[in-house]
Formats: C-alpha cells, sequence, structure tokens
C-alpha cells in the first residue's frame, strides 16, 4: 500500500506542476523596447578609399555624398535601432520610439493598425496587445529599404 500512496503523491505534485506550469504560462507580460532612428554615418578621402561605383538599392535609406572640394566622401544609412524585437503571443507591447535623425519618419507597424509620424526630437509610444503570431514589418516609408525592421510574435505553446 505504502507505493501506491507514493504514487498517489508523486502523481498529484506532477499534476500540481502542470497547472502550475499552465498558469504562468498564461498570464500577460508587459514588455517595453526603446525604438531609435538613427543614422549611422561614414567618410573617407578619396587618396585613401576610393569613391565608390557601384549603385546604391533605390530609397531614401541610404545616401552617398561624392567628394567635396577636399576630396571627403560620405555614406549614410537610416536604420531603426532594433532590428528585430520578439515577444509572445498574448504581451502588452509598447514600443517608445525616440527621434534622433531624420527630420520626419512616417511609420507603419504593418498587422497592428498602427501608423504615426515621428520627427527628431520626439518620442512617440505605441502600445497594443500581440495578439496576432507571425512576423510585422516596422517601415518608415521615406528611408526604404534599411529603415525596416521586424516584430516577431511567437505563438501561445
Amino acid at each position: 500500500m505504502s507505493a501506491f500512496k507514493d504514487l498517489m503523491i508523486v502523481s498529484a505534485a506532477v499534476a500540481a506542476g502542470f497547472v502550475a506550469t499552465s498558469a504562468i504560462a498564461a498570464q500577460t507580460t508587459s514588455r517595453i523596447f526603446t525604438v531609435a532612428a538613427i543614422e549611422p554615418k561614414g567618410g573617407a578621402q578619396v587618396e585613401k578609399e576610393a569613391f565608390p561605383k557601384t549603385p546604391l538599392p533605390e530609397g531614401g535609406g541610404l545616401i552617398l555624398k561624392e567628394p567635396n572640394a577636399e576630396g571627403r566622401w560620405e555614406i549614410a544609412a537610416y536604420l531603426w535601432s532594433a532590428q528585430q524585437i520578439t515577444v509572445n503571443q498574448g504581451d502588452d507591447v509598447t514600443l517608445q520610439f525616440v527621434g534622433i535623425n531624420g527630420a520626419s519618419h512616417p511609420t507603419t507597424i504593418e498587422g497592428y493598425d498602427q501608423a504615426f509620424t515621428l520627427k527628431r526630437g520626439d518620442v512617440h509610444n505605441v502600445s497594443f496587445k500581440a495578439d496576432k503570431a507571425g512576423v510585422f514589418r516596422i517601415i518608415c516609408a521615406t528611408h526604404g529599404p534599411t529603415m525596416t525592421s521586424e516584430l516577431v510574435v511567437l505563438p501561445k505553446s
């Protein structure tokens, strides 16, 4: 009888563990991310590095400036500082967009019906429940193709 009693106690403990695990998994988590509009730049002198001849991808996200009178050329790219944000389905998500570089960024978060314009020096918060699993692009309409990030919403398990 003792072995049966021990088995019942272990079974009850395992069942309680499953219930506790399920309860924890069902809880909503609040997630906050800061996403900055940035513009990294690089430059060189033509006597040290030749001016590139390969054309850049179309769109306003990359800027290549011809050599100036002193022979200096520059390249810049507009980017979101977070290239990928991963959350779980059911999470409450807040994205804090901060405008650092670029005068204006008309932005869309696909699949979550979020659209706004971020301006330099401004902070724009977007809050939503991550209720759909999948990969959703965060796009600046002015600075493609480089100013695109991904919101990855992992499905409930």
